[in-house]
């Protein structure tokens, strides 16, 4: 039998525990019923010991945001940190693979950032923005060292329209310059890949299909054929 965690310690990495609880919370319950007193009553402490940390339900909700954010673009980076910079389309095939596998891997956080919000939740996004930025911008980055290299496809839709350029040009200016192709194409594919990851963890697709990931990674060739040159 491990030994039992001195105070201090206990109070070092209670932060941790919290949120480790919250989300076993919402694995069994569901986001909506969410409680700080029942995070407490699991970890065997006080609500007030919890309220130091996280005043309300709504602090604690938008660090288990933040967390899952962090944890998601942890993910990604890593999918593509060991590929060389060169190999373009295997670096966005990566992405793309990552992306899947951490939505199913972690369902719950992937609801709670991307699906249904909670009653009466209001995310701040001056909190929340710049770790969900993190992991889009990986994507933009991927497309624009693509593009760099002249191994963009020309879109075959034809030019942007003005009102999507200025859209563009409002995101450009908040997360640095890139061109309108390639926050264009970051937009499409993270809709596609969302859209099937959603269908997939919220069990949606019809029964016929038995193995969503072979159609997930169907998909996701098609994607990379689609905006990429073949390399060299």
């Amino acid at each position: 039998m491990s030994p039992r965690p001195r105070r201090d310690q206990q109070l070092t990495d209670l932060p941790v525990r919290i949120l480790s609880a919250a989300w076993e919370q919402i694995a069994q319950a569901g986001a909506a019923a969410l409680s700080l007193r029942a995070v407490a009553r699991q970890l065997g402490i006080t609500a007030p010991a919890i309220y130091n940390y996280y005043p309300d339900r709504d602090a604690l909700v938008t660090a288990l945001i933040v967390d899952a954010f962090h944890s998601f673009g942890d993910a990604l980076q890593a999918a593509v940190d060991g590929l060389p910079a060169v190999q373009h389309a295997r670096r966005l095939y990566a992405l793309g693979m990552a992306y899947r596998q951490w939505a199913i891997t972690y369902p719950e956080r992937y609801q709670l950032i991307f699906g249904t919000p909670i009653a009466g939740y209001v995310a701040p996004q001056e909190i929340t923005m710049p770790a969900a930025a993190r992991a889009l911008a990986i994507l933009s980055e991927t497309l624009a060292n693509a593009h760099a290299a002249g191994l963009l496809k020309p879109m075959p839709t034809g030019s942007i329209s003005p009102d999507l350029q200025a859209m563009f040009q409002v995101w450009a200016q908040a997360r640095g310059e890139a061109p309108s192709e390639v926050l264009y194409l970051t937009l499409v594919i993270w809709a596609q890949v969302h859209g099937l990851a959603v269908l997939e963890i919220g069990g949606q697709f019809p029964p016929f299909i038995s193995d969503p990931g072979a159609l997930y990674e169907r998909t996701l060739e098609m994607l990379v054929n689609q905006v990429l040159e073949v390399e060299a």
